[in-house]
């Protein structure tokens, strides 16, 4: 199946031209630099909340720049990946070199409230009960 408006075999433009899609296998390889994890120490999965350290800066990767101006305010990797329209993997990629570069921040989402303990939570009912 071809797009209308591209010669077939996914070559236009002339010899030598490459006309790759955006999901392309070779681009996403292109993208990560063949790598499938990230170098930092920093655990990164779908949850974690990425915050720009810093403003876009010239001479980097049109991805990393995206990222990085995109999470002006916290957004989770998965967030991320959905606005790239990237894997999640490739996005935990770049993110992680962003946070070795000192671009980004990675914190982990804010846990759920501790309840109190189920025994003070009942004597304080039955405190109530008794007024």
């Amino acid at each position: 199946m071809s797009d209308p408006g591209h010669e077939a075999g996914g070559v236009s433009g002339g010899p030598g031209s490459h006309d790759w899609e955006d999901t392309s296998p070779e681009r996403l390889y292109v993208i990560t630099g063949g790598r499938s994890g990230s170098l930092g120490a920093t655990p990164i999965d779908l949850v974690t909340l990425i915050v720009a350290a810093s403003g876009a800066k010239p001479g980097m990767q049109p991805e990393h720049a995206a990222i990085v101006r995109m999470c002006e305010a916290p957004l989770s990797v998965a967030e991320i990946s959905a606005y790239l329209a990237l894997p999640v993997s490739v996005v935990t990629v770049l993110v992680g070199d962003l946070l070795t570069a000192g671009h980004v921040l990675a914190r982990a989402p804010v846990a759920p409230a501790q309840l109190p303990d189920l025994a003070l939570i009942e004597a304080v009912i039955d405190g109530l009960q008794k007024l």
